[in-house]
């Protein structure tokens, strides 16, 4: 297998199924930094990224990795029903009379 080049904004996936994206690449200090997809920040040494075993992944399509919320944020305050504006954006703005 290959090695890949660490490219900040690129996606990759390690043997185990983890899915991170490079954020930074540090060359001076010899560090990565990646970003998994739960929103945990985390550093590798440059000169052990050609040990990892990696393959390049896209993007996630759930954007709710990184966002702190419980799944009843997603909901209202009754069984089933959804919280004011979650279609409409604009329902939570002010209006002036």
């Amino acid at each position: 297998m290959a090695v890949l080049f660490p490219t900040i904004g690129s996606w990759y996936r390690r043997t185990n199924g983890t899915v991170f994206e490079v954020i930074a690449v540090d060359e001076e200090d010899g560090t990565i930094d990646i970003q998994y997809f739960d929103g945990t920040i985390d550093e590798i040494e440059l000169e052990a990224w050609p040990e990892l075993i990696l393959e390049a992944a896209g993007a996630p399509e759930d954007w709710s990795g990184a966002v702190d919320m419980d799944p009843e944020d997603y909901t209202g305050d009754e069984e089933g029903e959804l919280p004011a504006g979650w279609n409409d954006p604009l329902e939570f703005l002010d209006v002036a009379e």
